[in-house]
């Protein structure tokens, strides 16, 4: 019967250890759809990472990776530096490249805790023989923001960001 009581001692414990976690900030977020138009160029398809940045410009996560082949990362220098070192998992979150004049949609999770809290959103584009933009875009991470269009100063002509529904 000791024994039960333990087990039972245990689970009440283990629930409640959980039920925290569960509640904590940060654990739920919304999905937004993030169409890219990129400007009309020469050559190959671009590479763009979209990460969310905070305050003080350190990489919090990898939302999107336009282009699958980790062979090229490297030449995305800021955020490699980030990927190496965090061993930062690209499951589910990549695509092809975009090559001039293409669109595409993405879709990002963002927890609703970064959102008008100074976080960014920061685009990075480097095309193979061609030049890389560590800030292509940034955008802050308003309520506002999040139902805009934004003009990109490299390889992105721009962005329009919307909930998905």
């Amino acid at each position: 019967m000791k024994i039960l009581s333990k087990y039972k001692y245990l689970l009440i414990v283990l629930t409640l250890a959980f039920s925290a976690f569960a509640f904590k900030k940060g654990t739920s977020y919304d999905s937004y759809k993030c169409m890219m138009q990129m400007v009309n160029y020469q050559g190959e398809g671009a590479y763009i990472v979209i990460s969310l940045m905070d305050s003080d410009g350190k990489y919090v996560e990898t939302l999107n990776v336009r282009g699958d082949d980790e062979e090229w990362y490297e030449e995305i220098p800021s955020w490699w530096k980030y990927f190496k070192k965090n061993k930062v998992t690209l499951d589910a979150i990549t695509g092809a490249t975009l090559a001039g004049g293409d669109r595409s949609v993405s879709i990002l999770d963002i927890y609703k805790d970064k959102i008008d809290a100074g976080y960014k959103l920061r685009f990075e584009t480097c095309v193979e023989h061609g030049d890389y933009n560590e800030t292509d875009l940034e955008v802050d991470l308003t309520s506002e923001n999040l139902t805009g269009k934004f003009e990109g100063k490299g390889y992105i002509r721009y962005i329009r960001i919307m909930p998905q529904q």
